[in-house]
């Protein structure tokens, strides 16, 4: 049972890191809702394809995974970047979009569907790993979005700045990693 909470950890930190700098941003609330369950949710969707797809998924999986989460983190950091500088800090930010969450949900999750494949090794059942890998998710993801948004509100628009920094960084390490 601790493997695969350790496991649900492991795979919950990308998703709370950009939780939390999104809430730099000061963001809509409803993100604090939206943002974890759709973070959890992929995060149990992609462990659980990973699981069901085997072998034949894994390697393809491997093969791409990287880059995908890379090309994807880096656009959205450097978006961020991008609106904190265009803003004169006064006006509020509207909302991200559905296509936003999907893109960052599905960047945040990919590591999933490879660890997916794993989920035969932990002793318990996959569907215990699966629900665990998800509520997790949701839990630290909406901790890490309730901190920045309180930084964010705190400090402003600088900590913004440096949420699309820490999104590019997140982007950059897993390329690396999967090279």
């Amino acid at each position: 049972m601790w493997a695969a909470v350790a496991l649900s950890f492991g795979l919950a930190m990308d998703a709370t890191a950009v939780s939390a700098a999104r809430g730099l941003g000061g963001r809509n609330r409803r993100e604090l809702v939206i943002l974890p369950l759709m973070f959890g949710g992929f995060q149990t969707g992609m462990a659980a394809i990973g699981w069901l797809g085997g072998r034949w998924a894994g390697a393809y999986i491997a093969r791409w995974d990287h880059w995908v989460a890379f090309g994807l983190l880096v656009a959205i950091g450097g978006k961020m970047l991008f609106e904190a500088w265009r803003r004169d800090g006064t006006d509020p930010q509207r909302p991200g979009t559905i296509g936003l969450y999907i893109g960052l949900a599905l960047a945040t999750s990919i590591d999933a569907a490879a660890a997916g494949l794993t989920l035969a090794l932990v002793p318990v059942a996959p569907w215990v790993a699966l629900t665990l890998i998800g509520s997790i998710t949701v839990a630290c993801s909406l901790i890490g979005y309730a901190i920045g948004h309180v930084a964010g509100n705190r400090f402003g628009q600088k900590l913004e700045v440096l949420g699309g920094l820490v999104l590019i960084a997140i982007g950059i390490e897993t390329l690396i990693q999967g090279l």
